[in-house]
């Protein structure tokens, strides 16, 4: 649903909102990447890129590190998204062949456009503070729903393609 570079920034910026305390709490490249299973290079780019757009602050060094660079409840998840996502103006239906709109719509279309405007709406409504204090704990290969780590695995295993 979206690119890789959407991904691992919300991943980030999602991970420096759980432990938001008014900008103290810095983390390292290192320690994100760890706690999201993040590629430690590709991250530093995306962190890079939210640092540019004033989504994220970082301060070299040793004792350095990154922290969320205004209040979690300031930077929509839309925010982030637009960084890295061009705005879909493709009218092209799905279904096969030709552009939504001329004709008669496709079998799908009304359920189609209900679902990106839902998507749409998360994403414009929802800002980081609905991380705050969930401190994700790693994965120890158990299969408890409860974590948040867990969920997020069943949410991207539920996601995947059909097999046949």
């Amino acid at each position: 649903m979206y690119t890789r570079q959407t991904e691992t920034a919300i991943a980030a910026a999602s991970r420096l909102a759980e432990v938001w305390d008014d900008g103290k709490t810095r983390l390292s490249v290192t320690e994100i990447a760890e706690s999201r299973n993040l590629q430690r290079p590709f991250l530093a780019k995306i962190l890079t890129v939210l640092s540019q757009a004033g989504i994220v602050s970082g301060i070299p060094g040793p004792g350095g590190g990154f922290m969320l660079a205004r209040p979690p409840r300031e930077i929509r998840i839309y925010d982030i998204y637009r960084l890295f996502e061009t705005e879909n103006v493709s009218h092209t239906c799905p279904f096969g062949g030709g552009i939504c709109g001329q004709g008669e719509p496709c079998p799908l279309h009304s359920e189609l456009v209900d679902v990106q405007h839902a998507v749409d709406q998360l994403l414009y409504e929802t800002t980081l503070e609905r991380f705050v204090g969930v401190e994700a704990s790693p994965s120890d290969g158990t299969d408890d729903e409860s974590t948040p780590a867990s969920r997020r695995r069943s949410f991207r295993a539920s996601t995947g393609r059909l097999s046949r």
